[in-house]
Protein backbone atom coordinates (compact mmCIF):
# COMPACT_ATOMS: atom_id res chain seq x y z
CA UNK A 1 0.00 0.00 0.00
CA UNK A 2 1.02 3.65 -0.29
CA UNK A 3 1.80 5.87 2.69
CA UNK A 4 3.41 9.22 3.44
CA UNK A 5 6.57 8.42 5.37
CA UNK A 6 9.94 9.87 6.32
CA UNK A 7 13.15 8.69 8.01
CA UNK A 8 14.77 11.58 9.88
CA UNK A 9 13.19 14.32 11.98
CA UNK A 10 13.19 17.59 10.10
CA UNK A 11 11.87 21.18 10.03
CA UNK A 12 9.16 22.40 7.68
CA UNK A 13 11.61 24.07 5.30
CA UNK A 14 13.28 20.68 4.73
CA UNK A 15 9.98 18.80 4.40
CA UNK A 16 10.98 15.20 3.73
CA UNK A 17 7.76 13.17 3.65
CA UNK A 18 7.56 10.91 0.60
CA UNK A 19 4.70 8.87 -0.83
CA UNK A 20 6.15 5.37 -0.87
CA UNK A 21 5.17 1.71 -0.98
CA UNK A 22 5.09 0.11 2.48
CA UNK A 23 3.97 -3.24 3.88
CA UNK A 24 0.33 -3.81 4.71
CA UNK A 25 -0.42 -3.29 8.43
CA UNK A 26 -0.29 -6.37 10.64
CA UNK A 27 -3.46 -6.81 12.70
CA UNK A 28 -3.54 -7.60 16.40
CA UNK A 29 -6.41 -9.49 18.01
CA UNK A 30 -8.21 -6.27 18.97
CA UNK A 31 -7.55 -4.45 15.68
CA UNK A 32 -9.70 -3.33 12.81
CA UNK A 33 -8.37 -2.83 9.28
CA UNK A 34 -9.51 0.56 7.99
CA UNK A 35 -9.46 1.98 4.47
CA UNK A 36 -8.64 5.62 5.17
CA UNK A 37 -10.89 8.23 3.51
CA UNK A 38 -9.96 11.41 5.40
CA UNK A 39 -7.40 12.54 7.99
CA UNK A 40 -7.32 15.45 10.39
CA UNK A 41 -3.94 17.13 10.78
CA UNK A 42 -2.86 18.40 14.19
CA UNK A 43 -0.09 20.68 15.52
CA UNK A 44 1.12 17.81 17.69
CA UNK A 45 1.89 15.73 14.62
CA UNK A 46 3.93 18.56 13.13
CA UNK A 47 5.88 18.72 16.40
CA UNK A 48 6.53 14.97 16.30
CA UNK A 49 7.81 15.30 12.73
CA UNK A 50 10.39 17.77 14.01
CA UNK A 51 11.55 15.49 16.85
CA UNK A 52 11.03 11.81 16.00
CA UNK A 53 13.36 9.91 13.69
CA UNK A 54 12.96 6.32 12.55
CA UNK A 55 15.27 3.58 13.86
CA UNK A 56 18.04 2.56 11.46
CA UNK A 57 16.51 1.13 8.30
CA UNK A 58 13.00 2.13 9.35
CA UNK A 59 10.46 4.82 8.50
CA UNK A 60 7.88 6.91 10.36
CA UNK A 61 4.20 7.10 9.36
CA UNK A 62 2.37 9.78 11.34
CA UNK A 63 -1.33 10.60 11.67
CA UNK A 64 -3.77 9.67 14.42
CA UNK A 65 -7.11 11.20 13.44
CA UNK A 66 -9.05 9.48 10.70
CA UNK A 67 -12.35 8.59 9.10
CA UNK A 68 -12.73 5.57 6.86
CA UNK A 69 -14.35 2.25 6.07
CA UNK A 70 -13.86 -1.10 7.80
CA UNK A 71 -12.09 -3.41 5.34
CA UNK A 72 -12.09 -6.59 7.44
CA UNK A 73 -14.90 -7.69 9.76
CA UNK A 74 -14.23 -8.28 13.43
CA UNK A 75 -14.65 -7.06 16.99
CA UNK A 76 -18.30 -6.16 16.45
CA UNK A 77 -17.74 -4.26 13.19
CA UNK A 78 -18.75 -5.29 9.69
CA UNK A 79 -17.05 -4.71 6.36
CA UNK A 80 -18.23 -1.38 4.99
CA UNK A 81 -18.97 0.24 8.36
CA UNK A 82 -18.14 3.96 8.26
CA UNK A 83 -15.96 4.75 11.27
CA UNK A 84 -13.79 7.44 12.82
CA UNK A 85 -11.20 7.36 15.57
CA UNK A 86 -7.68 8.04 16.77
CA UNK A 87 -5.03 5.36 17.08
CA UNK A 88 -1.81 4.59 18.92
CA UNK A 89 1.08 7.06 18.89
CA UNK A 90 3.54 4.16 19.25
CA UNK A 91 2.32 2.52 16.01
CA UNK A 92 2.04 3.54 12.36
CA UNK A 93 -0.54 6.25 11.83
CA UNK A 94 -3.23 6.97 9.26
CA UNK A 95 -1.30 8.87 6.61
CA UNK A 96 -1.65 5.75 4.53
CA UNK A 97 -4.19 3.91 2.40
CA UNK A 98 -4.96 1.47 5.22
CA UNK A 99 -4.62 1.51 8.99
CA UNK A 100 -4.60 -1.08 11.78
CA UNK A 101 -6.33 0.38 14.84
CA UNK A 102 -7.75 -0.94 18.11
CA UNK A 103 -11.53 -1.16 17.80
CA UNK A 104 -11.96 0.36 21.26
CA UNK A 105 -10.82 3.81 20.05
CA UNK A 106 -13.22 3.77 17.09
CA UNK A 107 -16.89 4.64 16.68
CA UNK A 108 -19.34 4.51 13.79
CA UNK A 109 -20.02 7.67 11.80
CA UNK A 110 -23.65 8.83 11.63
CA UNK A 111 -25.07 9.02 8.11
CA UNK A 112 -25.37 12.80 8.39
CA UNK A 113 -21.58 13.26 8.57
CA UNK A 114 -19.21 13.03 5.63
CA UNK A 115 -15.80 11.41 6.05
CA UNK A 116 -14.22 14.88 5.90
CA UNK A 117 -16.46 16.25 8.65
CA UNK A 118 -15.99 13.16 10.83
CA UNK A 119 -12.19 13.37 10.59
CA UNK A 120 -12.28 16.82 12.23
CA UNK A 121 -13.65 15.52 15.54
CA UNK A 122 -11.73 12.68 17.28
CA UNK A 123 -8.48 14.17 18.60
CA UNK A 124 -9.84 17.57 19.61
CA UNK A 125 -13.02 16.07 21.02
CA UNK A 126 -11.30 13.38 23.11
CA UNK A 127 -8.66 15.82 24.34
CA UNK A 128 -11.27 18.36 25.42
CA UNK A 129 -13.46 15.73 27.07
CA UNK A 130 -10.65 14.20 29.10
CA UNK A 131 -9.23 17.59 30.09
CA UNK A 132 -12.60 18.92 31.25
CA UNK A 133 -14.40 15.86 32.59
CA UNK A 134 -11.51 13.43 33.26
CA UNK A 135 -13.13 10.00 33.70
CA UNK A 136 -16.52 11.50 34.52
CA UNK A 137 -19.27 12.96 32.37
CA UNK A 138 -19.49 16.22 34.31
CA UNK A 139 -17.30 19.05 35.54
CA UNK A 140 -15.69 19.00 39.00
CA UNK A 141 -18.07 20.06 41.79
CA UNK A 142 -18.53 23.81 42.18
CA UNK A 143 -17.46 24.76 38.65
CA UNK A 144 -19.84 27.41 37.34
CA UNK A 145 -17.65 29.17 34.79
CA UNK A 146 -14.87 27.96 32.46
CA UNK A 147 -12.24 29.90 30.54
CA UNK A 148 -11.03 28.24 27.31
CA UNK A 149 -7.62 29.59 26.28
CA UNK A 150 -7.19 29.23 22.53
CA UNK A 151 -10.88 28.88 21.83
CA UNK A 152 -10.56 28.91 18.04
CA UNK A 153 -8.29 25.85 17.78
CA UNK A 154 -9.46 22.26 17.46
CA UNK A 155 -9.48 21.44 21.19
CA UNK A 156 -10.89 24.82 22.14
CA UNK A 157 -13.65 24.64 19.52
CA UNK A 158 -14.83 21.21 20.61
CA UNK A 159 -14.33 21.95 24.30
CA UNK A 160 -16.63 24.96 23.97
CA UNK A 161 -19.26 22.87 22.20
CA UNK A 162 -19.10 20.12 24.83
CA UNK A 163 -19.38 22.61 27.67
CA UNK A 164 -22.47 24.21 26.14
CA UNK A 165 -24.08 20.85 25.35
CA UNK A 166 -23.37 19.02 28.61
CA UNK A 167 -23.14 21.69 31.33
CA UNK A 168 -24.75 24.91 32.51
CA UNK A 169 -21.39 26.66 32.93
CA UNK A 170 -20.68 30.15 31.65
CA UNK A 171 -18.17 29.56 28.84
CA UNK A 172 -15.54 32.22 28.12
CA UNK A 173 -13.09 31.83 25.24
CA UNK A 174 -9.92 33.71 24.40
CA UNK A 175 -9.07 34.92 20.89
CA UNK A 176 -6.99 37.83 19.62
CA UNK A 177 -8.16 38.32 16.01
CA UNK A 178 -11.59 39.36 14.71
CA UNK A 179 -12.00 36.15 12.71
CA UNK A 180 -11.05 33.92 15.63
CA UNK A 181 -13.33 35.88 17.98
CA UNK A 182 -16.18 35.37 15.53
CA UNK A 183 -15.42 31.64 15.37
CA UNK A 184 -15.44 31.30 19.18
CA UNK A 185 -18.84 32.92 19.32
CA UNK A 186 -20.10 30.57 16.61
CA UNK A 187 -18.87 27.62 18.70
CA UNK A 188 -21.11 28.82 21.52
CA UNK A 189 -18.88 30.95 23.78
CA UNK A 190 -20.89 33.27 26.03
CA UNK A 191 -18.03 35.78 26.17
CA UNK A 192 -14.77 36.19 24.22
CA UNK A 193 -11.74 38.03 25.65
CA UNK A 194 -8.39 38.90 24.08
CA UNK A 195 -5.53 36.82 25.53
CA UNK A 196 -2.97 39.31 24.18
CA UNK A 197 -4.36 42.02 26.46
CA UNK A 198 -5.31 42.28 30.15
CA UNK A 199 -7.48 39.20 30.60
CA UNK A 200 -8.25 39.82 34.27
CA UNK A 201 -9.35 43.38 33.50
CA UNK A 202 -11.57 42.26 30.62
CA UNK A 203 -13.20 39.65 32.85
CA UNK A 204 -13.87 42.17 35.62
CA UNK A 205 -15.41 44.58 33.10
CA UNK A 206 -17.73 41.76 32.04
CA UNK A 207 -18.68 41.10 35.67
CA UNK A 208 -16.60 37.92 36.10
CA UNK A 209 -14.46 38.20 39.24
CA UNK A 210 -12.87 34.74 39.32
CA UNK A 211 -12.67 31.69 37.04
CA UNK A 212 -13.45 28.23 38.42
CA UNK A 213 -11.72 26.17 35.72
CA UNK A 214 -9.34 27.02 32.87
CA UNK A 215 -8.87 24.80 29.84
CA UNK A 216 -5.53 25.98 28.45
CA UNK A 217 -4.70 24.67 24.98
CA UNK A 218 -1.74 26.91 24.18
CA UNK A 219 0.85 29.10 25.88
CA UNK A 220 0.32 27.72 29.38
CA UNK A 221 3.88 28.36 30.56
CA UNK A 222 3.97 31.91 29.20
CA UNK A 223 0.53 32.68 30.63
CA UNK A 224 0.99 31.10 34.05
CA UNK A 225 0.94 34.40 36.00
CA UNK A 226 -2.31 35.73 34.59
CA UNK A 227 -3.86 32.25 34.72
CA UNK A 228 -3.11 32.14 38.44
CA UNK A 229 -4.49 35.66 38.77
CA UNK A 230 -7.89 34.90 37.22
CA UNK A 231 -8.39 31.47 38.85
CA UNK A 232 -10.17 31.29 42.17
CA UNK A 233 -8.40 29.72 45.17
CA UNK A 234 -8.71 25.91 44.94
CA UNK A 235 -9.71 26.27 41.29
CA UNK A 236 -8.72 23.99 38.42
CA UNK A 237 -6.26 24.32 35.53
CA UNK A 238 -6.61 21.70 32.79
CA UNK A 239 -3.79 21.97 30.27
CA UNK A 240 -2.76 20.20 27.09
CA UNK A 241 0.72 21.79 26.78
CA UNK A 242 2.29 22.02 30.23
CA UNK A 243 6.08 21.92 29.80
CA UNK A 244 8.29 20.26 32.41
CA UNK A 245 10.10 23.56 32.91
CA UNK A 246 6.92 25.51 33.75
CA UNK A 247 7.16 27.41 37.04
CA UNK A 248 3.90 26.59 38.82
CA UNK A 249 4.70 28.57 41.97
CA UNK A 250 1.91 31.13 41.22
CA UNK A 251 -0.59 28.24 41.15
CA UNK A 252 0.70 26.72 44.38
CA UNK A 253 0.05 29.97 46.23
CA UNK A 254 -3.67 29.54 45.48
CA UNK A 255 -3.81 25.73 45.83
CA UNK A 256 -4.82 25.34 42.18
CA UNK A 257 -5.37 21.75 41.02
CA UNK A 258 -3.45 21.07 37.80
CA UNK A 259 -4.83 18.47 35.38
CA UNK A 260 -2.58 17.47 32.49
CA UNK A 261 -3.99 15.83 29.37
CA UNK A 262 -2.47 13.70 26.62
CA UNK A 263 -5.01 11.95 24.45
CA UNK A 264 -2.96 8.76 23.98
CA UNK A 265 -2.50 8.02 27.70
CA UNK A 266 -5.26 5.41 27.74
CA UNK A 267 -3.79 3.64 24.69
CA UNK A 268 -0.20 3.66 25.94
CA UNK A 269 -1.26 2.37 29.38
CA UNK A 270 -3.98 0.08 27.94
CA UNK A 271 -6.32 1.65 30.47
CA UNK A 272 -10.10 1.82 30.02
CA UNK A 273 -9.92 2.01 26.22
CA UNK A 274 -13.61 1.28 25.79
CA UNK A 275 -14.33 4.65 27.39
CA UNK A 276 -12.62 6.45 24.52
CA UNK A 277 -14.84 4.73 21.98
CA UNK A 278 -17.88 5.60 24.10
CA UNK A 279 -16.78 9.25 24.33
CA UNK A 280 -16.41 9.41 20.53
CA UNK A 281 -19.91 7.99 20.14
CA UNK A 282 -21.28 10.70 22.45
CA UNK A 283 -19.15 13.37 20.81
CA UNK A 284 -20.85 12.96 17.43
CA UNK A 285 -24.19 13.58 19.14
CA UNK A 286 -23.09 16.81 20.84
CA UNK A 287 -20.55 18.45 18.52
CA UNK A 288 -20.69 19.72 14.99
CA UNK A 289 -17.73 19.46 12.59
CA UNK A 290 -15.00 22.09 12.72
CA UNK A 291 -13.46 21.78 9.24
CA UNK A 292 -12.23 25.15 7.99
CA UNK A 293 -9.63 23.99 5.45
CA UNK A 294 -10.09 20.95 3.21
CA UNK A 295 -7.15 19.70 1.18
CA UNK A 296 -7.40 16.93 -1.41
CA UNK A 297 -5.30 13.83 -1.89
CA UNK A 298 -2.77 12.04 0.28
CA UNK A 299 0.12 13.81 -1.43
CA UNK A 300 3.34 15.46 -0.35
CA UNK A 301 2.01 18.86 -1.43
CA UNK A 302 -1.24 18.61 0.53
CA UNK A 303 0.53 17.38 3.66
CA UNK A 304 3.18 20.10 3.43
CA UNK A 305 0.43 22.72 3.26
CA UNK A 306 -1.36 21.14 6.22
CA UNK A 307 1.87 21.28 8.25
CA UNK A 308 2.48 24.88 7.23
CA UNK A 309 -0.94 25.80 8.57
CA UNK A 310 -0.44 23.77 11.75
CA UNK A 311 2.88 25.45 12.49
CA UNK A 312 1.56 28.94 11.81
CA UNK A 313 -0.17 29.02 15.20
CA UNK A 314 -3.06 30.89 13.60
CA UNK A 315 -5.27 28.02 12.48
CA UNK A 316 -8.98 28.28 13.17
CA UNK A 317 -10.91 25.01 13.47
CA UNK A 318 -9.35 22.01 11.74
CA UNK A 319 -7.47 21.19 8.56
CA UNK A 320 -8.62 17.91 6.97
CA UNK A 321 -7.16 16.05 4.01
CA UNK A 322 -9.66 14.05 2.00
CA UNK A 323 -7.94 10.93 0.69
Amino acid sequence: MKALAYEKAHPLEAFALELREVDEPQLRETDLLIEVRAVGVNPGEASIRQMRSAPPGGRVILGWEFAGVVAKAGNGFAVGDRVMGTGDITRDGCWAERLAVDYRVVTRIPDRLSFTDAASLPIGGLTAWEALFRDRSELPPGVENVLVVGGAGGVGSLGTQLLKAKTSALVISTASRPESREWCTAMGADLVVDHSADVAGQLRTAGVERIDLVLSTKGTAANINWLADVLKPFGHLATTDLASSTDIEPLIQKSISVHTEMVFSSVIADHNLHRQGAVLAELVEHARPIVTTELHGLTVDSMREAHRLAESGRTIGKTVITV
